[in-house]
């Protein structure tokens, strides 16, 4: 016999790993005993050769549904003569650097729903049931090791029932750190608005379903935080919560029962409906079945595409049951019904999503009737992760969060031991990323900096991931703007823990994300459209066009640029875009009557032509919301992007249109400009869509013409598209398929979203090749002319 020493790194806490061992090491006569630390699993497993040989190679194929072995360590160690057979788990090691990764929280499989919809079972409508297949993760849990004292679960001590479970190797509930029952587990509690109990001696979930049914809206605490849930099917509740959020036009997030439920909907194919049902259960931005937008007005206005997701926890799963009437079977779970469910993350606008009681009924007094809540805590609020389906295999993050953090996103070219760094992202959809050697984490979604709320949780979220990876950055990297709360709590954190603070240009660390999470090292363009970002001269950038290689970066052009009138309120009011459209074209007069509904438009021909009142942008964002204002008449912003979202969705009924004739030019330096579309733009325009669909069309020739000169420039064969404006699926199919047929090789965002929530990866990707150049560190100005 010999005796192994074996460490398993990667997804191998929280995921049953240890019972399977038992259970793998069983029929091969295997003794020894296997343990969680901070770096993974570790064993000492004793035994036959070729069954150590064996048991190493499950390992390394690992079945388990929520596991993710990235590598298997392996030495010989002393044998121990006289043990024997079973395979023993001891308790987790504490101490030493974490080295290992927790899965994400994950929905209910089939098996555990089976059981909660079984009569006979003694979990039966138990709205915490989880195994080690799924369940909360992420959520519950304050640090690695992650075994139940770290857990939210510790004040919840098992029955004797779970607890023969979770010591029954052959259990599937072996070591599962949230099990419970209805004994022993957290409770449910259906609340009024001063937070007394409703509906006392009745089942919460039924009451609630009961006031879901006539037009109540309730607050319902999910795995990582609360939702506003209401029947969407009556527009008096989507009114209420529109006036009570303030939310004039922004698309509410809906929730039905299963994928043949959602499909009478919206369009879903089968790449979709797997998305849609996987663990995750993110939101799925999936254009509508045909009628349906127009006949459902108030759900996504002016919209023909809605934010689908399917139960994520199991009190969802409850909820719909009692709301159909509680069939019999599981036939139901299977079948489409006509119902449909808003389910909005429960919050004030810019405020972080709400997951504690005491706040949750302070702060949706007069969102919600009730509120479903229970005895649960969440460690990690989560709102939901939100993606965008764009082509086969293609399927962005718009939001990445519940069912995705903490996954970390591998870093190929960066070494094993790289030095940790901290990246503080931007101030829209802002995330923090930090990473370890050769892999990124990101938080969840934070939201905008421009509140208290979010700015607390931002660094909240710093500190949490430091303390959940055992890290100590050796630099702390942020956007170039100075005036970004994320930029100075960058410097704050550096000074305290004397590490330089790198300060990264705002497009360049889009470029870099993509480039990063590919593991392309090499040099490469980088085409990033999006809203803006402070530039190297101190204007305000948005379409750019840049050579990247490791932590050089070359502004190689920029889009024509337009001023903006107003500074930031220009993007927030579109109609003043549409006005320096006009004023480019040499039609200032018409601003005034083209705009005769706002109040500043007879002024604003003046304020144009004063260059240090309306500096000039080259914002890819803004020229979407020019041509929004001129083509389809959208003068304000309802919300981030409204406009741009619009003029896709107007685009999309025309169907495919050429683009307009002689309306961009290129120079023989590669300058791109085009005279020809800001006449186009100007109009006059009798069918809008057919505008709207020539301007997207016009913009994707003219990028992927400009993106082919450069590269035979610069002799550079890859592209990496980068910024929100890569979530328009009318521009990306165009421009990918464009650069594709030129030769060029196209890299998407793909782990991370491609506008500003993937921001921080970017940033610490370049800070990590920052500090591996063997070079002063400089200026980023300075650098990109060296």
């Amino acid at each position: 016999a010999q005796r192994w020493h074996l460490r398993a790194r990667g997804v191998v806490q929280g995921v049953g790993f240890r019972p399977w061992c038992v259970q793998t090491a069983a029929p091969l006569g295997l003794s020894g005993w296997v343990r969680n630390d901070a770096r993974g699993v570790e064993a000492e497993v004793q035994g036959p050769p070729s069954a150590l040989a064996a048991f190493v190679a499950a390992w390394r194929a690992c079945p388990l549904p929520l596991a993710r072995v990235d590598a298997v360590e392996q030495g010989a160690c002393a044998v121990q003569p006289a043990e024997a057979p079973p395979l023993r788990i001891l308790a987790s090691a504490a101490g030493g650097r974490s080295d290992t990764g927790l899965p994400p929280d994950s929905a209910p499989c089939d098996a555990c729903l089976a059981e909660l919809f079984d009569p006979a079972d003694r979990r039966h409508r138990h709205a915490f049931i989880n195994c080690t297949h799924c369940g909360p993760r992420f959520s519950i849990t304050r640090a690695l090791p992650y075994d139940r004292p770290a857990t939210s679960l510790a004040g919840f001590a098992m029955c004797a029932d779970c607890a023969r479970e979770y010591a029954d190797p052959l259990d599937r509930r072996h070591h599962a750190q949230p099990v419970a029952c209805p004994a022993c587990g957290p409770r449910l509690r259906l609340l009024g608005p001063d937070g007394a109990a409703l509906d006392e001696g009745q089942d919460p979930v039924r009451a609630a379903a009961r006031r879901l049914r006539g037009g109540q809206v309730l607050a319902v605490k999910g795995v990582g935080g609360y939702h506003l849930i209401g029947d969407a099917r009556q527009p008096a509740v989507l009114q209420r919560l529109r006036a009570a959020k303030q939310r004039r036009a922004k698309p509410f997030a809906l929730m039905v029962p299963n994928a043949a439920s959602a499909a009478r909907w919206v369009r879903l194919d089968a790449e979709a409906a797997a998305l849609l049902a996987a663990p995750a259960r993110p939101v799925l931005l999936l254009p509508c079945q045909p009628g349906v937008a127009a006949a459902h007005p108030d759900i996504a206005p002016g919209l023909d595409e809605w934010g689908v997701m399917l139960p994520s926890a199991p009190l969802h799963e409850l909820l719909w049951h009692a709301w159909l009437g509680e069939p019999a079977g599981s036939a139901w779970r299977d079948q489409a019904h006509d119902d449909l469910w808003v389910a909005t993350s429960a919050n004030a606008g810019g405020e972080p999503l709400l997951h504690e009681e005491g706040e949750a009924l302070a702060e949706l007094a007069g969102l919600a009737d009730a509120w479903l809540a229970h005895d649960r805590p969440i460690v990690h609020p989560l709102d939901d992760s939100v993606r965008r389906p764009m082509a086969p295999g293609h399927a962005p993050f718009v939001r990445r969060a519940r069912g995705h953090v903490p996954e970390p996103v591998a870093l190929p070219g960066v070494p094993a031991d790289a030095p940790s760094v901290l990246a503080t992202g931007g101030w829209l959809k802002n995330t923090v990323c930090v990473t370890r050697g050769d892999q990124a984490f990101l938080s969840a979604h934070v939201g905008d900096l421009g509140a208290a709320g979010p700015r607390r949780l931002h660094a909240e979220a710093a500190e949490r991931l430091l303390q959940f990876l055992g890290v100590r950055p050796a630099a702390v990297a942020h956007d170039l703007h100075p005036d970004f709360f994320s930029s100075a709590h960058a410097q704050d954190l550096a000074a305290r823990w004397g590490v330089p603070a790198l300060a990264v240009q705002h497009h360049v660390a889009h470029g870099a994300a993509v480039l990063a999470e590919h593991g392309h090292a090499g040099p490469a363009l980088a085409l990033v459209l999006d809203g803006s970002g402070l530039g190297w001269d101190g204007s305000v950038w948005g379409g750019e066009l840049l050579a990247l290689h490791g932590a050089r970066a070359r502004r190689l052009g920029h889009l024509p640029t337009l001023a903006l009138p107003g500074g930031d309120r220009a993007a927030r009011e579109p109609w003043r875009m549409g006005a320096a459209v006009l004023a480019a074209a040499g039609r200032a007069d018409e601003i005034a009557r083209r705009f005769a509904t706002e109040p500043a438009a007879a002024q604003l021909a003046a304020v144009i032509a004063r260059a240090t009142v309306a500096a000039p942008t080259s914002s890819a964002g803004r020229w979407f919301d020019a041509a929004a204002a001129l083509i389809a008449g959208h003068h304000h912003q309802a919300h981030e992007a409204h406009a741009a979202v619009a003029l896709e969705a107007l685009a999309a009924r025309a169907g495919a249109l050429p683009p307009w004739p002689g309306a961009w030019a290129l120079d023989e330096a590669g300058s791109l400009s085009w005279p020809g579309l800001l006449q186009r733009l100007a109009g006059p325009h009798p069918d809008p869509a057919a505008a709207a669909a020539a301007f997207h069309a016009t913009l994707a020739q003219a990028l992927v013409a400009w993106c082919c000169a450069h590269a035979r420039r610069e002799g550079l064969h890859t592209v990496a598209l980068g910024g929100g404006c890569w979530l328009n699926r009318l521009l990306r199919d165009a421009v990918v398929a464009g650069l594709q047929a030129a030769g060029l090789r196209v890299l998407e965002a793909r782990a991370v979203p491609p506008g500003d929530g993937g921001l921080s990866l970017g940033q610490a990707a370049w800070a990590l090749d920052r500090l591996r150049a063997d070079e002063p560190l400089l200026p980023a100005a300075e650098r990109a002319l060296t």
